[in-house]
This record gives C-alpha cells, sequence and structure tokens, in this order.
C-alpha cells in the first residue's frame, strides 16, 4: 500500500511539466511573430492623383419645332365673310395708291428741281426769252411758263383782249402758267390726305364686324374658353392693324410732299417773275 503514493508522486510531476511547457510556447511564439511585423518596413504611399481637366461643356442643340399657327391672316380671310374681305381689299387698294402716288410725285418733283437748275444755268445766258426757252427740255414747267409768256406778248394787239392791258395781259397769261404747274404737282395729294384720315375708321370697321362675328359664333357653339375667344377675336383685331398701316405712311408722305412742292414752286414763282419784266421790257 505504500508503494502506490510512491508511484503516483512522479507521475503527477511530470503532468505538471508538460502543463507549464504549454502555457509557455504560445507567448513565445507570439513574441517571435510580432518581433518581424515590427522590423518590417512601412508600406510606400500611394502615388498622387492628378485631377483630370474637365471635359468641354457639350453644346446642346435645341431643336425649334414648327407649329402652324391656325390663327393669322390665311384665316380671316377663309373665315371671313364676303364684308371682312371686301374691307381687307378696300385697306389694300388705298395702300398700293399711296405708295404709287407718293413714289410718281417724288420723280416729278425731283424732274422740276433738275429743270430749275438747267433753267437757272443756261435759259438766262441766252440772247433773248425764245432762244432760252428753245434751249430747255420739251416738256421743262419753265419752258411752258417762258412760252405763255411769249404767246400772250405776241397775240395781244388786234385781237379782243387788245382793251386790256399789255402788262395786266402778261401777267394774267405767266400766272395762269404757274398755277397749272401748282395744280399738276398738287395731283394725287387729295387721295393721301383721304386714305389718311379714312383708314383707321375703315381697319376699325373691319375689327367690329370681324369681332361680331367672332362672338356670334362663340355664342351659338357654347364654348367661351380663352382659346375659342383669343383667336377669332385676335383675327379681327389685325383689321385695326392694317388700317394704321394704311394710314401712317400716307399722312407723312402727304405732309413730305407738301413740303417739297413748297420749296420747287418758290422756283417756278421766281422764274415767271424774272420772265414777266423782261417780257416788259420789250426784250423777246
Amino acid at each position: 500500500m505504500h508503494l502506490i503514493p510512491l508511484a503516483r508522486a512522479p507521475f503527477v510531476a511530470a503532468l505538471f511539466a508538460l502543463a507549464t511547457a504549454a502555457s509557455t510556447l504560445p507567448t513565445a511564439a507570439l513574441a517571435q511573430a510580432s518581433a518581424p511585423a515590427a522590423e518590417a518596413p512601412a508600406p510606400a504611399a500611394p502615388p498622387a492623383v492628378v485631377p483630370a481637366a474637365p471635359a468641354a461643356p457639350l453644346t446642346a442643340t435645341v431643336s425649334k419645332e414648327s407649329v402652324d399657327n391656325p390663327y393669322g391672316l390665311q384665316a380671316l380671310w377663309q373665315g371671313g365673310d364676303f364684308v371682312s374681305r371686301g374691307t381687307l381689299i378696300i385697306l389694300i387698294i388705298m395702300s398700293m395708291g399711296s405708295w404709287y402716288i407718293i413714289f410718281t410725285k417724288v420723280f416729278e418733283q425731283s424732274k422740276l428741281m433738275r429743270s430749275a437748275k438747267a433753267a437757272s444755268e443756261g435759259f438766262w445766258s441766252s440772247g433773248s426769252i425764245k432762244k432760252g426757252s428753245e434751249s430747255l427740255d420739251e416738256a421743262s414747267a419753265f419752258r411752258f411758263i417762258a412760252e405763255s409768256g411769249l404767246k400772250a406778248s405776241d397775240h395781244h394787239e388786234g385781237t379782243m383782249v387788245e382793251t386790256i392791258d399789255k402788262h395786266t395781259w402778261i401777267s394774267m397769261s405767266i400766272q395762269r402758267a404757274t398755277d397749272n404747274i401748282n395744280s399738276r404737282l398738287q395731283d394725287g395729294l387729295a387721295f393721301l390726305a383721304t386714305v389718311g384720315s379714312t383708314a383707321p375708321f375703315v381697319g376699325l370697321f373691319g375689327t367690329v364686324w370681324g369681332i361680331y362675328h367672332a362672338l356670334t359664333a362663340i355664342g351659338v357653339s357654347g364654348q367661351a374658353s380663352i382659346d375659342k375667344v383669343a383667336g377669332p377675336v385676335g383675327e379681327a383685331l389685325i383689321m385695326t392693324a392694317f388700317g394704321l398701316a394704311v394710314a401712317v405712311p400716307a399722312v407723312l408722305g402727304y405732309n413730305w410732299l407738301i413740303r417739297r412742292n413748297k420749296g420747287a414752286m418758290e422756283s417756278v414763282r421766281a422764274f415767271s417773275g424774272d420772265v414777266l419784266n423782261v417780257l416788259l421790257a420789250g426784250k423777246r
């Protein structure tokens, strides 16, 4: 019995030594593993990233869609009755007549001013009024005045007008020729004045008529939305714009032509007065 405790004591000592060795081995292994990790060099820093240049902005292409306008002149002509179309035709005729008269009168005035310049340069350098009148253009207003004075001076004696003083007779003849030229210059200006004063009212009549029919159509259809009202009423208002577009050039052209006529007639009256004095002096 004393042999079993004696044999157990070495066995317990051996087990204790194995347990101690097992507890020390992981600590030494961890120490050896951590040492190389500490001695390892630090990793290199990553290369700096260079920011890329900003890309050029893309130009957005905007495509415009063409939308057909259901309103306008075409709709006004197609949807209007004979009164609306007749009013529009009257305004077009007024406009065409106004521009025709403006261009025609400007041409006539320019021609008269050129004749005045030619008369002042070549007429008075001639030896007589007869030679001076022959040097002018046949259609010149200044030649017409000179020939009228010559005719009155030549046909005074031996006729019924012999009882009238020669001075008065020649003066009356030259004055009539001057008035005739002035009347020719005034041709067409009355039309411009008429167009300038009546075209806005003609356009207003077309507007009132168009609005009346537009409102009537809206009332019959029973739809009073903005798209049903704005289109027809806007088409009717085009007539007022047309009336103003016709009237404004007519008024401006009338005032401008009147001023040009005044300057042209001053040269005509001055020439007629000089011719009268020369004829009364006996130099024909």
